[in-house]
Order: structure tokens, then sequence, then C-alpha cells
């Protein structure tokens, strides 16, 4: 093994550790926490069977969802607003105007995070986004969306 596929091999490795300790901590903070965690995994899953073993059941029933969800027009819709309604919820987190009168506790801790906060949002809208472009272009007219879901998630190896 040559110097620079060692250390291609322990960035790698440091990136899905680092992903999937992320995506673990943004499942209580805000965050892509499942996408963090997936991420890292498939990451991980290069190198360790046992994340390869994680990664594969996931990603099957994530590819089956992105294909059933651009199905309608009214699923594809929902989803574009949803994930435009994420990118607004950021930019108000971000903001972040004074305390309503309603609010219980301290205004300290009202939108707590600021533009930190609001950035994850935002992030979490573009990646939606382009989750939704690409089950578009990959699943949209397919005549049995499934399993082609299955296919493309199926290594060529196996």
């Amino acid at each position: 093994m040559t110097t620079t596929s060692t250390a291609r091999r322990i960035a790698f490795e440091a990136l899905g550790w680092l992903l999937l300790v992320a995506g673990i901590a943004a499942l209580i903070l805000p965050g892509p926490g499942l996408l963090g965690v997936f991420a890292g995994l498939a990451i991980l899953s290069q190198q360790y069977e046992w994340a390869e073993r994680r990664v594969r059941p996931i990603e099957v029933v994530a590819l089956k969802s992105a294909a059933q969800s651009v199905q309608t027009w009214p699923r594809i819709l929902g989803s574009v607003a949803g994930a435009l309604a994420l990118a607004a919820i950021g930019v108000f987190w971000g903001i972040r105007p004074d305390a309503p009168g309603w609010w219980p506790v301290a205004d300290k801790w009202w939108l707590v995070g600021g533009w930190g906060t609001g950035a994850t949002l935002i992030g979490s809208c573009v990646i939606a986004l382009a989750t939704i472009v690409y089950s578009y272009r990959r699943f949209r007219g397919v005549q049995d969306p499934e399993g082609e879901a299955v296919r493309v998630s199926t290594p060529e190896d196996d």
C-alpha cells in the first residue's frame, strides 16, 4: 500500500467517523441527523463489513421512499413546500426576532443558536431539494419504481 493510498484511506475513515458522530449529535441538536449517520456509515462501509451490513437495508428503504415520493405531483409539491418551509424557518431563526409575549421562559432561550441553527436548517433544505431533484430524474416515469430502487441499491459485484 502506497503512502498516498494510506493517507486517502485514513482521511476517508476520519471523515466517515466525523459524519457518524456529527449525525448522532444532530439527532438531538438541530440538523440532518439521520442523513449524517447514513453518510458516515456509507463512507465507513467501504472499509468495514459491519458498516456495510447496516447501510444496505437503509439504502434500499431510502431509495424506495425516494421512488414513491415522486410518483404523484401532490407528493412532489408537498416535498418541495416542506423543504422551502425549512429554509424559511432557518432564516426566521437566524434573524431571531424578539421573543413573543406568550414565551414562558427567559428571553435568552428564544430561538437558541441564532444563525448557526438557522444555517443547519437552510442546509437541510438544500439537501432535501437536491434529493427531490435526484429522485425525480431517477425514478419519475419508471414502470416499477420500487424494483428500480432495489436495482440501483444493489452493488454490481453481488
